[in-house]
Parts: structure tokens; C-alpha cells; sequence
């Protein structure tokens, strides 16, 4: 009679290849990953969901993703979807707006059988998507991307004959607590190969003391690296409450048309423009913007650290061209490098410091040595005695 009250109380018996976990909704995925804990299944909204994104609901611990969008529609080869399977982390796609209200926040359900369920309700069904699919789907994108590639062309060529008069622009500078002029720049985007690139930069980083410039998300990226940010730009829609706090300039990017995505979000937060940020008017993306800004305020060196660079990036980030990254990288021309490009190049150096060390580590060795070696204190007596006596008296 106990154990039948036990087994109500711990609730139904699931299937073997169930997984269960406490739902987390979202409509924005990077906003979701804030709330993520490991174990939790992620409900998100999510079209042609990115590497990074996938990257974020991996790095939280979440065991199963259910997607009301399509994860790869086929339009490019998204790589998102993979990313998950690869990591064993279950991927229930395309099951319909309806489960962003039907999936309570905070509520334990489980995925199985090509389902979400409530206990034996079924809460949203969709296509519990296998590896072999996914790589599938991403072979077949592959084979058609010509068409996506022309249309990204197109829409490159229309905003640059539209555009490049404004990017061209003279830019009003904010005003910064910190030097740049002759001094380096890293530019840190949450994109691609982020932790990589920074794991690899601790020592140039250490060295060439460069003026640490984070976009948005980048500026945790920052912290978890132990560095601080001297300035975050961007429209603040993907930081966490610690960085935007960290004591580093705030610097809102605002378009030439008025938009001020992050205007609101600062305000909310006890920010005022003058009080706490300042805004700085340019055309283009913020890791763009940041760029710009580092180069007219006169660094010798910009590094980029994940930003995006290809097409499969930029579609990732929801752009249908590039244009404000290829007129940006033109106008900065050699001053601006890739992180992994300054990482082949300092991986090799020996640095002064570990010179020292090294001479430092032989001269202990040999004085402990000499002290309790008696051969060579009776060596080196003869040879002060025959030879170096004379020279030095």
C-alpha cells in the first residue's frame, strides 16, 4: 500500500527514451538562456536556428529543445540543429505557435514520441528530429544555396548604392574615459569561435594591454575570461545585469534614421543619456559601429574577436546582406585583423617574461647545487685559487 502512495506521489511511469524537464518559454532564445538551468527543456520560437544560439542553450545544460518554428527550412545550412544532436540534446521541431501559451513556464513535462506531454496529454506534436535528418536537411540546403547566395548579392549591391554616402560619413565621437589613440583595439562579439578565440588571445591580451571593446553579449564574454571591458556598445538586448554594471563605458548605438533599440532598456535600468551612457550615430551593425569607432579614435591595431564574416553568419544574425561589414572592413582596411590570425602569429613568440623565468629557474638550480655539491665547491675553490685569484686582486 506504501510504495502504490509513493508512486503517485512521484507521478507517472515515463518511457525509457523520455526526457523530462522543467519548461523555460521563450520567444527570443538569447533572452532565454538567462533563465536557463541544466536539465531544463527549452520552448523557443526560433527559425533556422543559429550555431550561436545553439552553442548558448548547450553551454546552459538543457536537455531537450522544442522549436514551435522550423530549426532548418532548408533556405542555407544553418548549423544550429546539428550542433544539438551532437551533444545529445533532443531536438522536437516544428510544433506550432500554440505551444509558446499551452507550455506552462516553470511546469515539469516531457519530450517523447515526436511530442511534448503532460503526463499522458499531449501538450504540442511535431518531428522529433534525428541526426541523420538533420545532416540531411543540411546537405540538401547546401545543394540550393545558390539561389540564397544571388539574393544576398542583390541585397548587398542595393544597400551599398544606397548606403555607402552615410557610412562614409564624419562620425561625432563620444567621449571616452580612456585612451585609445596608438594603442590596440579587440573588438569581442559573442559569435562565432568566441571562447576559442579568446582562450587563445590570454597572452597577447596580457602583453599588449589593447582597449577591451565589447559588444552586447560580448562583454560577459569578457568577464568569463577574467577581463574587464573598458567599453560596451550596442543595444544592450543580450547582456546579463552584471555586465551592463561592470563599470565600463556605455555607449548606445543609435542609426541615422532615430532608432534607438536600447534606449528603453537603459532608461529601465537607471541610465540616462549624459547619466551613465552616452550615444553614438551610426549606420550599420554594432560590431560595425564598434570598429568605426576604435579606428576614428585612432587604435593602431583592431582585432575582431567572433564576428561575422560569411554569409551563413550574417543569414544566422537574420541580415539579408552584408554590406555594412564590407564597407566597414573597407574603409579600415589593414588596421583591422581576425583573432585567429594575431593567435598563428603570436602562438610562436617567447615572451620576456617567460626568459626570465627560465634564467631565473637555472640560476636557483645551480646555486642549490653548488651549496650541497662538495666536488664543486672543491673545484671551484682550486680554480679561484690557480686562475681567477690574481684577476681580481
Amino acid at each position: 500500500m506504501i510504495s502504490k502512495l509513493r508512486a503517485r506521489r512521484a507521478g507517472p511511469i515515463l518511457p525509457p527514451d523520455a526526457v523530462e524537464g522543467t519548461v523555460r518559454v521563450g520567444d527570443r532564445t538569447k533572452d532565454l538562456v538567462k533563465r536557463l538551468q541544466p536539465g531544463d527543456i527549452a520552448v523557443i520560437d526560433h527559425q533556422d536556428l543559429d550555431r550561436v544560439a545553439a552553442e548558448m542553450l548547450i553551454a546552459a545544460g538543457v536537455t531537450a529543445v522544442v522549436n514551435a518554428s522550423q530549426s532548418i527550412s532548408g533556405r542555407y545550412p544553418n548549423g544550429g540543429p546539428v550542433r544539438l544532436a551532437r551533444e545529445g540534446i533532443a531536438l522536437l521541431d516544428e510544433v506550432g505557435p500554440d505551444v509558446m501559451t499551452d507550455a506552462r513556464d516553470g511546469e515539469r513535462l516531457h519530450v517523447h514520441d515526436n511530442a511534448l506531454w503532460r503526463g499522458g496529454t499531449i501538450v504540442a506534436a511535431g518531428k522529433q528530429m534525428s541526426i541523420a535528418e538533420i545532416e540531411q536537411r543540411m546537405e540538401n540546403a547546401n545543394e540550393g544555396i545558390g539561389v540564397e547566395l544571388r539574393n544576398f548579392a542583390r541585397n548587398t549591391l542595393e544597400y551599398i548604392e544606397r548606403e555607402a554616402e552615410v557610412t562614409f560619413a564624419p562620425l561625432r565621437l563620444p567621449q571616452l574615459s580612456f585612451a585609445v589613440k596608438g594603442r590596440h583595439a579587440l573588438v569581442v562579439v559573442r559569435g562565432h569561435d568566441y571562447r576559442n578565440d579568446l582562450r587563445a588571445l590570454r597572452g597577447y591580451i596580457k602583453e599588449y594591454r589593447p582597449v577591451l571593446i565589447a559588444v552586447d553579449g560580448g562583454a560577459d564574454a569578457l568577464l568569463e575570461r577574467g577581463f574587464q571591458p573598458d567599453m560596451i556598445i550596442g543595444d544592450f538586448d543580450s547582456l546579463s545585469d552584471k555586465a551592463l554594471h561592470c563599470g565600463a563605458d556605455l555607449i548606445h548605438h543609435v542609426h541615422p534614421d532615430g532608432r534607438a533599440p536600447g534606449r528603453e532598456h537603459l532608461n529601465a535600468a537607471g541610465f540616462h543619456v549624459g547619466e551613465g551612457y552616452q550615444e553614438f550615430v551610426a549606420q550599420g551593425m554594432s560590431e560595425d559601429v564598434a570598429m568605426l569607432l576604435a579606428y576614428e579614435a585612432g587604435a593602431t591595431l583592431i582585432v575582431a574577436v567572433g564576428t561575422h564574416s560569411t554569409m551563413v553568419e550574417m543569414l544566422d544574425k537574420g541580415r539579408k546582406g552584408m554590406a555594412s561589414t564590407f564597407l566597414t572592413r573597407l574603409r579600415l582596411g589593414p588596421v583591422l585583423v581576425d583573432a585567429k590570425g594575431v593567435h598563428r602569429l603570436y602562438e610562436g613568440r617567447v615572451q620576456r617574461r617567460e626568459v626570465a623565468m627560465i634564467l631565473g629557474a637555472a640560476t636557483i638550480a645551480f646555486v642549490a647545487i653548488f651549496l650541497f655539491y662538495k666536488p664543486l665547491q672543491v673545484f671551484w675553490s682550486g680554480l679561484w685559487e690557480l686562475w681567477l685569484k690574481d684577476w681580481f686582486t
